[in-house]
């Protein structure tokens, strides 16, 4: 007998085979399900669905096996309801949240509609809500969204779908502006594309050639790039073409023209196929984009979910009229009201960003830096950080201000003003997105009125006035004064240390958020002088003369300074430096500043002076004190 047309013969039956088989414990009131289905979305959704019925004790989702096509879910329930009730009804709730949320999703199929219930997705934003479905109908589009509204689900989603339907390698390519975007776009596909098993690689620069050049020969499903980066391995990558290509996407492409990319998005352009899908997605529309519009796309649908430049309606924006050298007091005070919050801080430099990051953690606070000087590799671990709550503080140029979705950020303050009034639209849109409210602190000086003014005009919007109590507020002059001055000396160190190219990069990861001084211990090595070659024959008197004298002079320090084994006392060596990464244990107040450390005069530490690295001992002279660099050397 044929099973009933209904979503539950979907999930029990294939044909008239049942799929799942129900089977008794020992143990009362609990059965174990064993659904013959490679489905392991479903499984996860069932299990999250039978935890929300409080009659349900226990809900448990396992995987036998990963050869094996099949999941189990274990239930256990109250003496009055029985574990086959407990898991029709999760079914029969499971089917009324599917049917709601493609009716939203219009045209969604059921795969990725369990993906995006799976991760917790209620509903479509309005952008989703416009773009998905002329997507699906094979239309090209024009995005244009106030950010954090959701573009990037808005063009991933109808691109799976298209993938699902018609797989194939080089499918889709993404152009973004920053590497960050990249990457994030990169883990949205991933998440989306789970249950389908896609493949993407993200060419982006900072990042060996080499190695994206080995996924590239894996021929991924979708490619997420920058321009600079893709048209080289387009010149330079042997076997790599997008003859194939399908989508071609362009996010952020506002910011993609205003950087400069228009002759790689060109040259982009000729090598990919006429016959594609093109959606163009931006926060404004300039008259760069307008231009690429009609090179590029062909009767686009337009999509406008905002009209003017605004904020989401959930931020509440605020600004502080402060003289500027009282910046850093207020900036201080301000953390510790809102303290337990999560910040990011947006600087004009990347100089002041690392200066503002070294006094903050010099106060306590658990403070990351991010700006367009660091490596690839420390900007991936900075964001990583601040994502994983590890740091509870982000302070960034502009170089995050823009795509990046950084789940949980409460406040934004705009420590120093931005220059462009776009670019406030786009720093404060890191807080309230998604639905979520948050808030914005624009700090004003007297030299930043008109800028603001400019703000203001541009939102349509009157700011109110943070509160403050200046009195308590100069409590704290004090303590931040004293800081300035170590971040003074600090700073000046760095630029030292720089002008002096003795700093050497270590070629593996390190703890150190500001990357600055990043080394090992170095030896020292003895040149040979600039010009000189090899003699040929043996040395000359005098040439033997200099050598004793050398060795005598560096015989005689070595007896001075770290003493002989004759018993000759030997004094210490108090060593000044700057410490990267001391543990918590060994900071006074968790804080991270200048540090005298005390070095036995014959200890193991080799260093060849002042700026050079040197790896810092705790107490109990074990080598996990951190990396530092020697400011000053002193007999005690």
């Amino acid at each position: 007998m044929n099973a009933p047309p209904t979503f539950e013969s979907f999930l029990l039956y294939e044909g008239e085979k049942k799929i799942i088989k129900e089977q008794d414990t020992k143990v009362p009131n609990a059965a174990i399900f064993t659904i013959n289905k490679e489905d392991h979305t479903l499984g996860n959704m069932i299990r999250n669905q039978l935890l929300k019925d409080p009659q349900v004790l226990f809900a448990g989702y396992k995987v036998p096996h990963p050869l094996e096509h099949k999941f189990v879910i274990r239930i256990q329930t109250t003496s009055d309801y029985t574990p086959h009730e407990a898991f029709m009804h999760a079914i029969t709730d499971l089917i009324a949240e599917l049917s709601l949320f493609e009716e939203r999703f219009k045209g969604l199929v059921d795969t990725l509609c369990k993906t995006c219930l799976d991760l917790k997705w209620k509903e479509p934003t309005r952008i989703q809500q416009e773009a998905i479905p002329l997507t699906l109908q094979g239309k090209d589009v024009i995005g244009l969204a106030e950010t954090g509204s959701g573009k990037t689900a808005a063009f991933a989603l109808p691109i799976l779908q298209a993938l699902l339907e018609n797989p194939q390698r080089y499918f889709a390519l993404v152009l973004t502006p920053t590497r960050e975007l990249a990457f994030q776009i990169s883990e949205q596909f991933d998440a989306l594309g789970s249950s389908i098993g896609v493949k993407t690689v993200v060419l982006v620069g900072g990042m060996d050639m080499h190695a994206q050049g080995m996924i590239l020969e894996k021929k991924p499903h979708i490619i997420i790039a920058t321009p600079g980066r893709l048209v080289d391995h387009l010149e330079n990558t042997k076997g790599f073409n997008l003859r194939q290509l399908k989508f071609l996407v362009m996010d952020e492409a506002d910011r993609i023209l205003n950087m400069d990319f228009e002759v790689e998005v060109d040259k982009i352009l000729r090598v990919i196929p006429r016959e594609r899908r093109t959606l163009l997605f931006s926060a404004t529309m300039t008259k760069k984009v307008q231009k690429l519009q009609r090179a590029s796309l062909r009767n686009p649908v337009k999509v406008e979910v905002s009209t003017k430049y605004q904020t989401v309606e959930k931020l509440q924006q605020y600004y502080i009229f402060i003289p500027v050298k009282f910046k850093d007091v207020y900036l201080v005070h301000i953390l510790n009201e809102l303290a337990g919050n999560s910040f990011m801080i947006f600087c004009g430099t990347c100089n002041n960003t690392v200066r503002t990051a070294l006094l903050l953690r010099n106060l306590g606070f658990t403070a990351v830096p991010l700006h367009g000087q660091m490596t690839q590799n420390k900007r991936i671990a900075a964001l990583t950080k601040f994502k994983a709550k590890n740091r509870s503080i982000l302070i960034s140029t502009d170089v995050a201000s823009r795509g990046l979705d950084i789940p949980h950020v409460d406040i934004v303050i705009n420590f120093d003003i931005p220059t462009h009034s776009k670019d406030y639209i786009h720093r404060v849109g890191r807080t309230a997105r998604a639905g979520r409210s948050g808030r914005s602190i624009t700090f004003v000086t007297q030299y930043d009125v008109e800028l603001y003014q400019r703000i203001e005009q541009l939102i349509s919007k009157k700011l109110p006035l943070f509160p403050t109590e200046e009195e308590e507020v100069m409590l704290l002059q004090e303590r931040v004064s004293e800081a300035q001055r170590i971040v003074k000396m600090d700073m000046k160190n760095i630029e030292d240390n720089k002008k002096l190219g003795k700093r050497k990069k270590r070629g593996g990861d390190d703890d150190d958020d500001t990357e600055q001084f990043i080394g090992v211990r170095k030896r020292m090595k003895v040149k040979s002088p600039k010009g000189a070659t090899p003699s040929s024959g043996g040395m000359c008197a005098s040439d033997v003369a200099l050598l004793l004298l050398l060795l005598l002079v560096l015989a005689l320090s070595k007896m001075f300074l770290f003493g002989s084994e004759g018993g000759i006392s030997r004094p210490a060596r108090t060593i000044t430096c700057w410490a990267m990464d001391f543990k918590e244990d060994m900071l006074p107040s968790g804080s991270l500043g200048m540090r005298p450390l005390a070095v036995d005069g014959a200890g193991e530490q080799e260093f060849a002076g002042i700026g050079e690295d040197l790896l810092l001992t705790d107490d109990c002279g074990d080598e996990d004190g951190g990396i530092g660099v020697v400011i000053s050397v002193s007999l005690l």
